[in-house]
């Protein structure tokens, strides 16, 4: 079965979500100088914290893991959260950002041939088509930059953590919904770096964190994690892994115009371009398609039919 077109109110969350990552680019950077897996032990666990409250509001219960369900959930905190953290700063050190940057933007690509797999369906040929038109929109957008052997490494496995965010997703997104997940990436994602903070950083590391820092730490753990995770897998449940891929691309995006806002000068001309080329893939990898001729008016997958739900691996 190919992925159904999803309706705009569908991509409507992920948008959002990738607005909010992208737009704390400037936030993120005040965290350079904190010891970085106390920092985020600290934002994942109050990032939980508010996820269990805002859930509970809402009526949604997060339920138990069960079985193999440990392991997907377990191998998305380690790798999209700790392992990705950990591929970027270190990965910053043999290669410029942008290099890293221009890596974790082809995540489209991986995402439109992986996650259709993952959902048993087929790839889709939009998908795959507008995929590298974003991914060149996104490298406008951020440059390019020098690197050397082992920064292509680090660059190649911050690539590969950004696609398992949303991959090891796709198996218990039946059964957790997008709330149930985003509680336990972030919690298992926080004891790990709870384990790794003091180890690596000494068990007084959280006090060298500055109130600018804390505020930092704050944000991140209200919007760009227990808001966006829960936007962003809300989209991939509706929509399916790779039409969601496509919404990355929006990050770069938002991140210059943080950037702007932030006074630090106009987008250039590649930037603008860049800019343009996005919204062309996004336009074509999700404009909704035509039923083939002859089919029956409802099997036709119109756009705006729900997409069907994750299948839930673990039943």
């Amino acid at each position: 079965m190919d992925t159904p077109s999803p309706s705009f109110a569908q991509l409507v969350p992920g948008m959002t979500g990738m607005v909010l990552v992208g737009s704390s680019v400037s936030v993120s950077h005040t965290l350079v100088d904190a010891p970085l897996f106390t920092a985020q032990a600290v934002r994942y666990a109050a990032a939980t914290a508010i996820l269990l409250v805002v859930a509970r509001a809402a009526g949604a219960r997060p339920v138990r893991p069960r079985g193999r369900e440990w392991l997907w959930l377990a191998g998305l905190a380690v790798t999209g959260l700790v392992l990705f953290n950990v591929a970027v700063v270190r990965g910053v050190a043999h290669a410029e950002p942008a290099v890293i940057a221009v890596a974790v933007a082809c995540a489209p690509v991986v995402l439109g041939l992986v996650g259709p797999l993952l959902e048993r369906r087929r790839p889709s040929r939009q998908v795959l088509v507008a995929a590298p038109v974003v991914v060149a929109g996104a490298v406008l957008v951020e440059g390019t930059g020098r690197a050397d052997p082992v920064g292509v490494a680090w660059a190649a496995l911050a690539l590969g953590c950004e696609a398992a965010f949303t991959l090891l997703a796709v198996p218990v997104l039946g059964r957790h919904t997008p709330w149930g997940v985003s509680v336990h990436a972030t919690w298992l994602g926080g004891a790990v770096l709870a384990v790794l903070g003091p180890a690596s950083e000494g068990p007084s590391a959280v006090a060298r964190l500055t109130g600018v820092q804390w505020a930092a730490v704050g944000y991140l753990a209200l919007l760009v994690t227990a808001v966006a995770f829960v936007l962003w897998y809300s989209t991939v449940s509706a929509a399916g892994a790779a039409r969601a891929g496509l919404l990355t691309g929006i990050a770069p995006l938002a991140a210059a115009g943080a950037s702007t806002v932030a006074g630090t000068g106009a987008p250039g001309p590649s930037v603008w371009a860049g800019i343009g080329v996005v919204v062309v893939g996004l336009v074509i990898g999700l404009r909704p398609r035509r039923p083939a001729a002859g089919a029956a008016p409802d099997g036709g997958r119109a756009a705006t039919t729900q997409a069907a739900p994750v299948p839930d691996r673990a039943r």
